[in-house]
C-alpha cells in the first residue's frame, strides 16, 4: 500500500511546483560519437537512416517517422551474438528519458551496455522530443505513436524484436512508461517509473508541466492545451485518470519526499517533492481500482540519476520476469 505525506500542504506543494517548474531541473544534453560498422550501415541502409556504433552493441539508426514529420534518432542496445544467430528473436526493453534530455542518456548516465550482457534482449532507448514529454501534442508531432506503434514495428521489421516489451523511464519519460501501459493495454508486459509525473492534474502539476515546455521556448498550450479549458485532454492522458487500463501489468513506481527529507541539494530536492503526491495520488487511484503495483517510497532524495540507477536495479527482476530473462 502506498504511503502517506505527512504534514505538508497542498499549497506548499502547488508554490514548490510553481518554483521549481520554472527552473526544470533535469540532466544535459550530451551527444555520444563513433564510427559506424558494416553491420550498423547495413541496417541503416535498410531503415532508411544513418546509423553509428556508440558501443560494441550499441547503435543509433534515424528512423523516418510519419507520426512526427521528420527523422528521429532511436538508441539500440543489440543482444550478445546478434549477427551470429539470426534466427533469434528477442524481447526489447524500451527505457524512455526525461526532459530537457535526450535519447543518449541512458547509456551516458548508466551501465545498461554492460548490465544487459548475455541477457538475450534489445534495448531501445527511443527520442522523445527536447521536453522529453512522449505524448501526443496538440496538432504537432505524435511522440506516443513514434514510440508505441512505429518503432515497436521497425524493431520487428528489421532487429528481430518479438512481441514482448516492458517500458521503463525517469521523470517525463516515467510520465510515458505509465501512460503508454494504461493507454495501450497489453502492448507491454510490464512498466516502471521513477519519479515521474503520474498524475499531471495533481496540485502544482500542471504549472510544472507549462514550465517544462516553455524552457524549450514552445507555447504551454501546444502540448494538451488549457489545464482549465482543455481539461478532458489533460485528463485522457493523464496516468491516474487512465489507471484501469493497467489492470493485469507488473508495474513499479518510486519516488522520494525530496525537500521532506532533505539529502542536501536543495533545487533537485524540492522538484522530487513536487512530484511526491501525484505518485501517491496515482498509485492510491490503483488501490480504489484493486490493481496491484510494486511501490518504493522513500525519505529524501532528489530528481536525479543518482537515485534513479538504484530504482531501476530494484525493479529490474520484474521487468525481467516479463521480459523472460534471467535476472
Amino acid at each position: 500500500m502506498p504511503h502517506r505525506t505527512a504534514g505538508t500542504s497542498r499549497r506548499a506543494f502547488a508554490k514548490a511546483a510553481a518554483a521549481t517548474g520554472l527552473a526544470a531541473l533535469f540532466g544535459a544534453h550530451a551527444a555520444a560519437t563513433a564510427h559506424a560498422t558494416a553491420a550498423a550501415r547495413a541496417t541503416a541502409t535498410a531503415t532508411g537512416g544513418a546509423a553509428a556504433l556508440p558501443g560494441p552493441r550499441t547503435v543509433d539508426v534515424s528512423v523516418s517517422s510519419p507520426a512526427l514529420g521528420r527523422r528521429a534518432p532511436l538508441r539500440l542496445i543489440l543482444p550478445t551474438g546478434f549477427d551470429a544467430r539470426p534466427e533469434r528473436t528477442y524481447p526489447v526493453l524500451y527505457l524512455l528519458h526525461g526532459a530537457h534530455d535526450d535519447y543518449t542518456s541512458w547509456t551516458r548516465e548508466t551501465d545498461i551496455e554492460a548490465f544487459t550482457e548475455g541477457r538475450d534482449l534489445i534495448v531501445a532507448m527511443p527520442d522523445a522530443g527536447p521536453t522529453g514529454i512522449p505524448s501526443a501534442w496538440r496538432g504537432g508531432p505524435d511522440y506516443e505513436t513514434f514510440q508505441v506503434r512505429e518503432v515497436p514495428a521497425l524493431l520487428a521489421r528489421d532487429y528481430r524484436a518479438s512481441g514482448v516489451r516492458v517500458v521503463a523511464g525517469v521523470s517525463t519519460g516515467g510520465y510515458g512508461a505509465m501512460a503508454h501501459a494504461a493507454r495501450h493495454p497489453g502492448a507491454f508486459a510490464a512498466a516502471a517509473s521513477y519519479s515521474g509525473i503520474l498524475d499531471t492534474t495533481a496540485p502544482g502539476v500542471p504549472t510544472l508541466m507549462d514550465a517544462i515546455v516553455a524552457r524549450e521556448n514552445l507555447l504551454p498550450p501546444s502540448l494538451w492545451g488549457n489545464p482549465i479549458l482543455n481539461a478532458p485532454t489533460w485528463r485522457d492522458f493523464n496516468p491516474r485518470a487512465r489507471a484501469a487500463g493497467l489492470r493485469g501489468t507488473p508495474l513499479y513506481v518510486s519516488s522520494g519526499s525530496g525537500v521532506v527529507g532533505g539529502s542536501g541539494d536543495w533545487l533537485p530536492e524540492a522538484l522530487e517533492s513536487t512530484l511526491w503526491p501525484s505518485a501517491h495520488g496515482f498509485t492510491g487511484a490503483l488501490a480504489l481500482l484493486g490493481i496491484a503495483v510494486t511501490t518504493h517510497f522513500y525519505a529524501g532524495g532528489g530528481h536525479s540519476w543518482t537515485y534513479w540507477r538504484r530504482e531501476f536495479t530494484a525493479s529490474w527482476p520484474m521487468l525481467a520476469r516479463a521480459l523472460g530473462v534471467p535476472e
